[in-house]
């Protein structure tokens, strides 16, 4: 016998389905609630599957997101087989399988363990924990970024209706001296009722590592700002808030990206893959760490080409009777941070100081009449495939054209 459980997750509780073997439901489908005591009964269940089969259950669920957490980390501790499926395979399993439009739990329970005995699936655990938090550390940074992107946008609009001259003042206007500077001299005002010496001694105190006469310069360029400056004083008294408060959320999330990019630095090092990804010309410390956490264990792909279309850039096929599409685009299952993490390595590539390998094969492709977003693409796919070959072979990149 060849004994499976069926789970479809949901938030805070799952309905499942039980077969002993092909074609042989076990009882009716059942909810399990994802509490200890809830995953204790599911764990009753699993042995009762047992002692009747003789066997250990095998455990089915779609991938979605952290709600299977408590299921998977529950199975895991108890040393059970569990697969992780793509809801998109399944969804069209149990679409071929019935003319009727049905959604419920329990029918998708039971198409889950249907799907199992379809497919030949190994018995292999989702990915290390030390990728796992790799990868979350990795979106995280890129979630936190895309909030610091905001926040300076809205901080550049308040700045235009107070201080716009200050933008010139320092060569980056994020730096920590200069917003640590404009928060203790927010107006014209304020800088030109303080004068150059105490200028001076302010910004020396806030950047320490430079000299005296850097700073001084500094304070001379601020004063000439604010005398050019259009508004002497805040318009709004409410914008002197908005530009104190912007500034404070900007140090804070530089802070706390500079701290996540410390922890995914140490945990990638860690991983034998981070050093070889980065042998590619144009893949740094932030995409390498991208790449190998979204990609995972490469042992999990057999082919190139499955690596490819886990990534989603394979292209479509549309093929019906005599009509064969002659444009396709690009599937888009799977990761987009990986999609993204892997066409800013080929942007990168393509620079002068990149990979001349992937330059010619670039320049191929657009000798050939394709659009740059298709020879990207194609740039992108070639990568992967040497990115599969390295790390199959555990071998850094070789430069030879």
């Amino acid at each position: 016998m060849n004994p499976v459980i069926g789970l479809d997750i949901a938030k805070g509780e799952s309905q499942g389905q039980a077969f002993l073997d092909k074609g042989q439901p076990y009882g009716k489908s059942f909810t399990i609630i994802h509490t200890r005591e809830g995953l204790q009964l599911f764990q009753q269940l699993l042995k009762d599957l047992e002692a009747t089969t003789g066997q250990k259950p095998t455990v089915i669920l779609e991938a979605t997101g952290h709600y299977n957490a408590p299921v998977t980390q529950f199975l895991d501790a108890q040393n059970y087989f569990y697969i992780v499926v793509n809801p998109i395979l399944s969804y069209q399993s149990k679409k071929s399988s019935s003319l009727r439009k049905v959604k419920t739990d329990a029918i998708d329970a039971y198409a889950l363990c249907e799907f199992f005995y379809k497919e030949d699936f190994e018995h292999r655990k989702t990915r290390g924990v030390q990728l796992l938090n790799l990868r979350n550390l990795t979106r995280q940074h890129e979630s936190v970024t895309g909030q610091f992107v905001q926040i300076k946008l809205q901080f550049q609009a308040v700045l235009d209706q107070v201080f716009p001259e200050f933008r010139g003042v320092y060569g980056a206007l994020y730096s920590v001296v200069s917003l640590q500077t404009l928060l203790a001299f927010p107006t014209s005002e304020d800088v030109l009722s303080a004068g150059e010496a105490k200028l001076t001694e302010k910004i020396s105190v806030l950047c320490t590592g430079r000299s005296e006469k850097w700073a001084k310069e500094k304070a001379q360029k601020l004063m000439a700002a604010a005398t050019r400056n259009p508004f002497r004083k805040a318009p709004y008294q409410s914008h002197l808030f908005s530009i104190n408060m912007y500034i404070r959320m900007l140090l804070h999330y530089k802070e706390h990206l500079l701290t996540l990019e410390k922890q995914i630095d140490a945990l990638a090092n860690e991983v034998e893959e981070y050093e070889i990804i980065q042998s590619i010309p144009g893949i740094g410390e932030k995409i390498a760490a991208t790449i190998i956490s979204e990609v995972g264990e490469i042992d999990r792909f057999n082919h190139p080409k499955k690596l490819v279309a886990f990534v989603g850039v394979d292209p479509s096929v549309h093929i019906s009777g005599k009509f064969t599409a002659t444009i396709n685009r690009i599937t888009k299952r799977g990761s987009s941070r990986l999609r993204h993490a892997l066409y800013m390595a080929v942007l990168c590539g393509l620079r002068s100081t990149g990979s001349k390998k992937l330059k010619a094969f670039y320049d191929k492709k657009m000798a050939e009449g394709k659009p740059h977003k298709v020879a990207m693409i194609a740039c992108v796919n070639k990568l992967l495939h040497w990115i599969f070959a390295m790390l199959k072979r555990k071998e850094a990149y070789l430069e030879l054209i």
